[in-house]
């Protein structure tokens, strides 16, 4: 045991004198590169028109001389008009905004191109006659209805009830 006892003095020594060494300078290092900035999220350019938002506005329903209408945005501003002509047995489509060439209307069953004319004060219009069966198509359409100018922002209204209203009011004549 004598012979262990010089051995692991020796190497207790060691041990100690090495905690006492200084530790050695630290190199001054470069800040870290910042990370690189996220990539944007890609803009989808195959975006379905049924997942596009609604145009701002609501729809109103009224009864006219001349048939009835219901409007689609603020009151005192609409974006769309759709309108009946009771004597005449026909849908006028009426947007703000003067544009000619041609409506495309999307709904959920078909789309169809009407042609469109530039109409009074500063308006443009479309129209169909009220037995139309694309009408039907409007009318019933799941959700929404598109209805694309040349030229003007696209416009996404809700498929409520007063449109449906409106077609059936010039049906039947009342």
């Amino acid at each position: 045991m004598t012979r262990i006892f010089p051995v692991l003095s020796s190497m207790a020594l060691l041990s100690v004198l090495a905690g006492c060494a200084t530790a050695p300078p630290r190199v001054a290092t470069a800040a870290p590169t910042p990370a690189p900035p996220a990539p944007a999220a890609p803009v989808a350019t195959d975006t379905d028109w049924r997942d596009l938002p609604l145009s701002a506005g609501r729809w109103s329903y009224a009864a006219e001389a001349s048939g009835s209408a219901a409007r689609f945005g603020s009151p005192d501003k609409p974006a769309l008009v759709i309108r009946c002509d009771r004597a005449a047995r026909r849908i006028h489509m009426v947007l703000a905004g003067t544009a000619t060439g041609a409506l495309t209307i999307t709904t959920s069953y078909a789309g169809r191109d009407l042609p469109l004319v530039a109409g009074a004060a500063g308006q443009s219009e479309a129209s169909l006659a009220a037995a139309d069966p694309f009408l039907d198509r409007i009318a019933f359409s799941r959700g929404r209805v598109s209805y694309a100018v040349p030229g003007q922002p696209l416009l996404m209204v809700p498929a409520w009830a007063e449109p449906a209203r409106v077609i059936e009011d010039c049906r039947s004549g009342a």
